[in-house]
């Protein structure tokens, strides 16, 4: 169902073919003249393929309902410097290895690129706090990587996406356009995406404080865009790489966050102006820990969702190693019905370290605590399970 939306945008629509995707990966590639918004078909198998003969929680979508898995910053090693490179062992295939069940367990997978996708050159950046400086360079061939996890749809809107200049930037989206994989954040260059799957339109869009891309205290824009991709789309799909970094910035306050000097945006204002823009679900990762979950207008919002993938560089000591994946079903307007946290951690040495299913449920403990403490009004209840379901039928 379309919501019509007053909104002038600039909205650009190309019609492009993938190739029939597999079970555990998608092959294609995007036609290199579209513009904003591109609209991406898969075959109508697609879902069915990739989650077949599972119930809406365990699995796809029903013909009522719809499916999503989301995770917080993917970073999967890195070629720079170019003399001393940090690389995972076998070419990162393991990254996703432990987790790969999970991620393919939905109609539509979504996560953060944190960094870009080159092989070598671009202009790295320079700081001027070398002491909070990082530059993320991971090689082009991992992309593979994410499609064999399932990765469907990847933001590249964050404070790392522009660590080597526009070679990086425009490199990133060339290979994950030729991987099949959808992609949005860029201010003026892939603004939104459009995913066509089963018959739905699933629409998406990124935003963080970075120069570059979309803006998160931009709320005119955020606005605009949001609102342009809800009269086209089906169901909308917002990340927000938003808020002050590390163990200390774990709650949300409901104001400014500013974090060494710059204002990190406001993730509990934010995300309400985007859901009343027409976002239906939105997804919140930056500050490398979880934070708390909340559903407004029965769309349903993740704070953040910390580390998922990290190889090195990034701390993942206690909660900030927390990479959890959050599982959500709709209807097919976006209304949250259930959901469910599943908890890994990230384990392993500096350069191979990937997420690694918890049975402690630690990540639920931790989202279940702040959930309750930040947002005691949010009409979820966290289970001791992970489960999310609502409160007495609320919305």
């Amino acid at each position: 169902m379309f919501r019509v939306v007053l909104t002038i945008s600039t909205l650009f629509v190309a019609s492009i073919a993938f190739a029939s995707v597999s079970t555990d990966a998608k092959t294609g590639s995007a036609d290199s003249t579209a513009q904003t918004a591109p609209v991406v078909s898969t075959s109508p198998d697609t879902a069915a393929s990739k989650v077949s003969g599972l119930t809406p929680l365990d699995g796809a979508q029903t013909d009522s309902t719809l499916s999503f898995i989301a995770v917080g910053d993917i970073m999967m090693g890195l070629n720079y410097p170019d003399d001393q490179p940090l690389l995972p062992p076998e070419e990162g295939v393991l990254i996703f290895k432990d987790v790969k069940p999970v991620l393919q367990n939905a109609t539509i997978t979504v996560g953060n690129l944190e960094g870009v996708l080159l092989d070598f050159g671009g202009l790295p950046k320079s700081c001027s706090n070398p002491k909070f400086c990082y530059t993320f360079r991971t090689p082009e061939r991992y992309v593979k990587n994410l499609v064999d996890a399932g990765f469907d749809l990847l933001g590249v809107a964050n404070n790392h996406s522009g660590d080597f200049g526009d070679t990086g930037r425009e490199t990133t989206q060339k290979v994950l356009k030729e991987a099949g994989i959808g992609y949005a954040g860029f201010e003026n260059s892939c603004e939104s995406f459009i995913l066509e799957r089963g018959g739905v339109k699933y629409g998406f869009a990124a935003f963080s404080v970075n120069r570059g891309t979309l803006r998160v205290t931009d709320f005119e824009k955020a606005r605009q865009v949001v609102s342009a991709l809800s009269t086209e789309a089906d169901i909308v799909i917002v990340n927000m790489h938003i808020g002050a970094e590390g163990q200390k910035f774990n709650h949300i306050t409901r104001q400014t966050e500013n974090f060494i000097g710059e204002n990190r945006g406001n993730p509990y204002l934010f995300a309400r102006t985007v859901i009343d823009a027409g976002a239906d679900l939105v997804f919140g990762h930056g500050p490398h820990v979880p934070r708390a979950m909340d559903l407004y207008k029965g769309r349903f919002i993740a704070y953040s969702l910390g580390n998922f993938a990290t190889s090195t560089s990034v701390n993942i000591t206690g909660v900030s190693g927390y990479a959890p994946m959050v599982k959500v079903v709709t209807d097919r307007e976006g209304n949250f019905i259930e959901g469910e946290i599943i908890s890994a951690i990230q384990r392993g040495q500096d350069g191979a370290r990937r997420p690694l299913l918890d049975s402690t449920n630690a990540c639920v403990k931790e989202i279940k605590r702040l959930t309750e403490k930040d947002i005691p009004e949010a009409p979820i209840i966290i289970h001791n399970d992970g489960k999310i379901t609502l409160k007495g039928g609320g919305k």
